[in-house]
């Protein structure tokens, strides 16, 4: 398989299914910002975390793959002509939603109350997830505003929501973990 194609030289790309768009049309958008947060979510399990997280971490990177393929297929290329849907893949289901939920209750039952919000950093691998939290939810937004375009599959808006309240409990679990300093928003007064 050739890594080069040329066939991206003019500005455009196929999306699945064959149809070409310019390379900033709203559905590239999204599905390279989920791209671009697997590459950070990667990021986050190279470092020297609990194999637990890493696991957890390996598990919404495949789902992420799931969720650029869906973004990446055009409501009107999603059924094959023979009636068979063209991604022949498992897509976003409430058990996965389920599982961050559950990975976020069980790091939230260990972790102090929150009573501030909480500034980035304090450690390289809680910036990394901070990051990670941002780059969630501007796929997020992308996703929405795509969604309101043309409708996409719901449960992707809702697993990319769910993330980004993972990666903040993640950030702030790593945090008590590493013993880094969480250094609380405490607005200025006049």
């Amino acid at each position: 398989m050739k890594i080069y194609t040329k066939t991206g030289d003019s500005g455009t790309t196929a999306l699945f299914g064959g149809t070409r768009v310019p390379k900033h049309h709203i559905r590239i958008e999204s599905y390279g910002t989920v791209d671009e947060l697997n590459s950070h979510i990667g990021l986050i399990r190279d470092q020297n975390i609990n194999q637990l997280y890493k696991n957890i971490l390996i598990e919404v990177q495949d789902r992420l793959f799931t969720v650029g393929a869906i973004l990446a297929t055009p409501p009107e290329k999603e059924i094959l002509k023979n009636g068979q849907p063209r991604l022949n893949i498992n897509r976003i289901s409430e058990e996965d939603i389920q599982l961050l939920e559950n990975e976020i209750d069980i790091m939230n039952d260990s972790l102090p109350p929150m009573t501030h919000f909480v500034l980035p950093g304090g450690h390289t691998t809680v910036s990394y997830c901070h990051i990670a939290r941002c780059v969630c939810r501007r796929a997020e937004r992308l996703s929405v505003h795509l969604h309101e375009l043309e409708p996409t599959d719901e449960q992707v808006l809702k697993y990319l929501n769910r993330l980004s309240d993972y990666l903040f409990v993640l950030a702030r679990k790593l945090s008590f973990d590493l013993q880094a300093d969480e250094v609380k928003w405490i607005p200025r007064k006049e």
